[in-house]
C-alpha cells in the first residue's frame, strides 16, 4: 500500500513542521472539540486517493475512502464493502456488481461509473498519477502510457509523454466497460488470480463527478464515500475529519470527530500522548522501548503485534557506480548485525529479514535472501575487498522527519566495523524531499527503504517495488526479465499455491543482485491516553484501528 509506502511507498511516519506538540498542559477544551486526536503527518501529495503513495495521507484516506473490499482488522481477510458481487469463471474477465444505496459525502451516487472513470484517469499515462502502476493488469493500458521507442533514451529532462504520447485515443481502458448503474467488467491481459484481493486498495477507488470537475480542487478538500469525511486540512499543522452522514456501510466509526494532528517526529508526539494532548499514537520513539519504557509511561496503556511492514536498505548503481558490482552490496549485506541493531535500538521488537516478503502474508517463505542475509563479518571482509571496495565514504540516507538516525548510525557501525570503511548517517532531507530525491536518481550511496502492503498478497512485496516500470522501483531501476516472467505466470496461475511457488521462485531472484537488502520484519506498535475507553487495536497493515477507538 504505500511506501511506508505506503506504497509506494516507504513506511514512515514523516512530517515537515511541529505546531501542536509545545501544547503542554491542561488542553482537554480543544481535545474535546477536535474529538479522537491521532498522530500523523503531511502527505506528499493532496489526498487523491490514486495519487496517494505512502502512509501520511494514506492513513486519514482509509478512513474517508470506501472501496469495493474492506480488509478485516484482524488478519486482513478480504470481505465486500462497496461489492455486491465480484465473480469470474477463468480469473481474467470479471463482473462486478456494486451496492445500489453507496453515496459519496457529497451526497451523490456511488455508481459503476464512478469506478470505471476513476480507474481510466489514474491509468492514463500523461497524469503521471502514482497508482498508475496498480493497473498494469488491465487489457489497454499499455496503449495509454508514454513509452519511448526501444533503443531510444530520453534525456533528463525531457517529458515522453510530450514526445512519444499515448496511442489509445479515448484515454480509456479496454479493460473496462460500464454495463449499467450498477454493475461494470473487467478484463486483464492475463489472468490474474488475486485480482479480487488488490481491489481493496486504495488505488482501486471511486471517485466522484466533482474530482473530475477541478482535481486540483478536489485534492485540497477531497469527497470519498467512505465513514468519515475532511472537514479541514491545515497543511503543517491537522486533518480533521467529521462522519460521513451519507455513509450507508457496514463499517461505521464510533467517534464523530478524528484529528491527525501533524508532527515533526515521533518523540514531539509521544511527549503530547504522555501530557493528555494526543490520544493515539502508532510510532513509539526507539529509546522508549527499551525495557519495555513505553508500557511504563502509558500505564500499560499500549499494544504490539506483527505487521506487514518491511524495512530494507535500497542501493541505486546507475546514481553510484562505485556500488555497481553486485558482490559490494552482497558484503553490505553480510556487514550488518540485524540481530544486535534490534536488541539495541528497537529493543528485540523487530525480526531479522531473511528475505523481502512479510511473514504476515500468505506465501512467505523463510530464507529467500540465503546467505546474504546472514551477518558473517568475515566473509563480508572477503567477498569486499575481493570486489575493490569503495572509494571514499559510505553513506546512508535516511528522511529526518522520523526517529531513523538511531538504527541507521548502528547499521553504519556495524558495517565499518565489518568491512573497515567509513559509513555516515545522511539526515539532511524531509520525508517528501527524500522521496523526490529517489524517483530522480540523486542519492547516492545506500538509502532507507520501508513498506507496508497495500493489500495482503506476497505479490504486493514483490511487483509494486521490483518490477520494471513500478512506481516504488527506486534501485536504477532493477530491471530482470526472469523476474518478470516469473511474476506473470504467478499471477495468471490456477490457484494459490502454485502463484506463491512462483512468486517465491522471483523473490529468490533478488539475492543475486542485491540491490535491495532486507533488514528486519516490523512489529507495530499503538499507545493510548487514559481518555480512551478499551484497548486499541491495530490491522494487519500497522494501522491502528481508529475507526473503532471509543473516548471515555
Amino acid at each position: 500500500m504505500r511506501g511506508i509506502y505506503r506504497a509506494v511507498g516507504v513506511v514512515a511516519a514523516s512530517a515537515l513542521a511541529l505546531t501542536l506538540s509545545a501544547c503542554g498542559g491542561d488542553d482537554s477544551g480543544d481535545d474535546s472539540e477536535a474529538g479522537l486526536t491521532v498522530f500523523g503527518c503531511n502527505p506528499e501529495n493532496p489526498l487523491v486517493p490514486q495519487n496517494t503513495a505512502e502512509t501520511c495521507g494514506g492513513d486519514p484516506q482509509d478512513l474517508t475512502v470506501a472501496k469495493l473490499i474492506h480488509y478485516d482488522v484482524e488478519n486482513a481477510a478480504p470481505e465486500y464493502d462497496i461489492a455486491e458481487s465480484i465473480e469470474t469463471k477463468d480469473n481474467q474477465n470479471f463482473t462486478v456488481k456494486i451496492k445500489p444505496d453507496y453515496k459519496f459525502s457529497d451526497g451523490t451516487a456511488v455508481t459503476a461509473e464512478s469506478f470505471v472513470k476513476a480507474w481510466n484517469y489514474a491509468a492514463w499515462g500523461p497524469n503521471a498519477y502514482q497508482a498508475n502502476y496498480f493497473f498494469e493488469p488491465f487489457a489497454g493500458y499499455g496503449a495509454m502510457q508514454c513509452v519511448p521507442p526501444e533503443n531510444v533514451e530520453l534525456g533528463e529532462e525531457e517529458d515522453p509523454c510530450a514526445k512519444y504520447p499515448p496511442t489509445d485515443k479515448d484515454e480509456a481502458l479496454d479493460g473496462l466497460k460500464v454495463v449499467d448503474e450498477t454493475t461494470f467488467t473487467i478484463q486483464t491481459t492475463e489472468k490474474v488470480s488475486n485480482l479480487e484481493v488488490r481491489l481493496g486498495y486504495t488505488a482501486f477507488a471511486p471517485l466522484p463527478e466533482s474530482f473530475f470537475e477541478d482535481p486540483e480542487a478536489f485534492g485540497e478538500k477531497p469527497v470519498g464515500a467512505g465513514p468519515y469525511q475532511v472537514d479541514e486540512w491545515t497543511k503543517n499543522e491537522e486533518i480533521v475529519l467529521s462522519k460521513n452522514p451519507e455513509y450507508s456501510g457496514e463499517f461505521p466509526g464510533i467517534e464523530d470527530k478524528i484529528t491527525f494532528r501533524i508532527y515533526e517526529n515521533a518523540e514531539a508526539a509521544y511527549a503530547d500522548l504522555q501530557a493528555g494532548n494526543l490520544d493515539v499514537i502508532n510510532q513509539i520513539p526507539t529509546d522508549s522501548l527499551i525495557d519495555d519504557k513505553w508500557l511504563s509511561d502509558l500505564d500499560d496503556r499500549g499494544t504490539s503485534r506483527p505487521v506487514g511492514v518491511t524495512q530494507t536498505i535500497g542501493i541505486n548503481p546507475v546514481a553510484d557506480k562505485s556500488l555497481d558490482n553486485p558482490d559490494l552490496r552482497k558484503a553490505i549485506s553480510m556487514a550488518i548485525d540485524r540481530q544486535t541493531v534490534i536488541d539495541q535500538i528497537f529493543a528485540g521488537t523487530r525480526e531479522p529479514a531473511t528475505g523481502w516478503v512479510s511473514p504476515v502474508v500468505d506465501g512467505f517463505k523463510a530464507g529467500a535472501c540465503g546467505e546474504w542475509c546472514n551477518y558473517d563479518p568475515e566473509a563480508a571482509k572477503k567477498l569486499w575487498d575481493s570486489a575493490g571496495g569503495y572509494d571514499g565514504a559510505l553513506t546512508l540516507a535516511v528522511n529526518n522527519d522520523s526517529d531513523h538516525g538511531p538504527w541507521a548510525e548502528a547499521a553504519c557501525n556495524s558495517i565499518r566495523q565489518a568491512l573497515d570503511v567509513e559509513c555516515t548517517v545522511d539526515l539532511s532531507r524531509d520525508f517528501a524531499t527524500f522521496l523526490t530525491d529517489l524517483g530522480e536518481g540523486k542519492i547516492k550511496g545506500m538509502f532507507r527503504q520501508g513498506w507496508q502492503m497495500d493489500y495482503p498478497s506476497i505479490e504486493n512485496f514483490l511487483v509494486p517495488l521490483y518490477s520494471a516500470g513500478a512506481s516504488s522501483n527506486y534501485y536504477g531501476p532493477y530491471d530482470n526479465p526472469e523476474f518478470e516472467e516469473l511474476t506473470r505466470k504467478a499471477a495468471a496461475a490456477p490457484d494459490l499455491d502454485q502463484a506463491n511457488a512462483l512468486y517465491q521462485q522471483a523473490e529468490a531472484l533478488l539475492s543475486e543482485d542485491m540491490r535491495i537488502i532486507p533488514l528486519w520484519y516490523a512489529t507495530g506498535q499503538a499507545g493510548w491516553s487514559d481518555r480512551v475507553q478499551g484497548e486499541v487495536a491495530i490491522n494487519a497493515f500497522g494501522v491502528p484501528d481508529y475507526r473503532n477507538v471509543e473516548l471515555n
